[in-house]
């Protein structure tokens, strides 16, 4: 009885304190490591006297490409089919369910998340053809600048 008790506290607690906490503790270990690295290689070429590159004194960035119009909207494209066919399923799922044993409150609960997330779809499908639209002409001059730069 107390045992059971005493899971129900501390489930929830480790999941919504103690997971935060320690991921925050790990990522903030995981730079202070870097930085002290980074210093001690500082350090001894100092002291070799060899020459500094000042590039390595800045912090990492993130080595992420930087990305077209073209994969920004299809992006969303994928997000519109995702939640699309999501929504659809729940909302099958939740007809069917409520057809075999009676409307009941979570069936209608079903049909509004379904409801929600064919929206969800729709919208991002709405973003992607509207863009394509709009920023037809910037698109076409990104691909030919990609093509010349692979040439």
């Amino acid at each position: 009885m107390y045992l059971s008790t005493l899971e129900n506290i501390l489930i929830p607690l480790g999941i919504c304190v103690a997971m935060p906490v320690l991921i925050v503790y790990f990522v903030s270990r995981a730079r202070q490591n870097e930085t002290n690295r980074r210093t001690e290689v500082m350090l001894k070429a100092i002291e070799n006297g060899a020459p500094i590159d000042p590039e390595l004194f800045k912090s990492p960035k993130k080595d992420k490409k930087a990305r077209s119009r073209k994969e920004k909207l299809l992006d969303h494209l994928t997000g519109a089919c995702v939640t699309g066919f999501i929504g659809v399923a729940v909302l099958a799922y939740g007809i069917w369910k409520g057809c075999l044993g009676g409307w009941d409150a979570g069936d209608k609960m079903c049909i509004l998340i379904a409801a929600i997330l064919i929206a969800i779809g729709i919208a991002n499908l709405v973003v992607y053809i509207l863009g394509m639209k709009m920023f037809a002409k910037e698109i076409e001059l990104e691909e030919k600048q990609s093509s010349e730069g692979e040439k």
